[in-house]
């Protein structure tokens, strides 16, 4: 039993001395390499795969407010009791420009224009969904 627990320990050893300084061991690589090339095949799948929108569906608490074509540049502004969004379309692309929310993460978002895509805004309960024909 003594024998196995020194060569037990020793392989902790070896271990601990080849991680001295954060170094990566060859299996961490081959694992992080992997997951860059899955990630990569994703992204590179949905660029090909996902269509065009040709519509921006925007609801509010699960109703829908109003329906707009991406093909007409305009701007909305969608108030209701929990606050008010400024939305734009333009080159078929829709963005949340203005919000009275705390955190303006509907603001901080890219511009949508795929099937699918959506901004939300959780304080006030809106959704702005890109949808197709």
């Amino acid at each position: 039993m003594k024998h196995e627990d020194t060569q037990v320990d020793q392989v902790k050893k070896e271990d601990r001395e080849k991680r001295k300084g954060g170094g990566l061991l060859r299996g961490d690589l081959l694992l992080l390499a992997g997951v860059l090339l899955f990630s990569l095949f994703f992204w590179v799948a949905v660029r090909l795969f996902s269509k065009e929108g040709s519509d921006l569906l925007v609801s509010v608490d699960g109703e829908t407010r109003m329906t707009l074509p991406l093909d007409r540049d305009t701007e909305q502004v969608i108030e209701t009791e929990l606050g008010r969004n400024v939305i734009r379309i333009r080159n078929g692309s829709v963005t949340c420009e203005e919000a009275d929310c705390p955190d303006k993460l509907c603001v901080k978002h890219h511009a949508i224009h795929r099937e699918g895509e959506t901004i939300i805004c959780l304080p006030h309960k809106l959704v702005l969904e890109v949808k197709g024909r």
